[in-house]
């Protein structure tokens, strides 16, 4: 897919969604909790995928952006017999 058919796709979700938010007002219990549901469903994956992101970037580089040493792998050599 292209950037601009992708570009497109999402402005059109985004109508859609804007759409179903001026109609929410008058809509009926059932779709409003419906429409919340699927939000709050959105919103939680979000939230997870940050915070696995968030996790991942901060065991590789830590938190100052250099990389911590404790987690790197070292290789272990059998001792030298004298």
């Amino acid at each position: 897919m292209s950037s601009e058919g992708f570009l497109k796709e999402v402005q059109a979700i985004g109508e859609k969604f804007l759409l179903k938010l001026q109609k929410l007002p008058k809509a009926e219990p059932v779709e409003i909790i419906s429409f919340s549901v699927v939000l709050l469903f959105i919103v939680t994956v979000l939230v997870l995928m940050i915070i696995a992101c968030s996790c991942c970037c901060y065991s590789c580089c830590g938190c100052d952006g250099h990389p911590d040493s404790r987690h790197r792998k070292s290789q272990v050599r059998p001792a030298a017999h004298s």
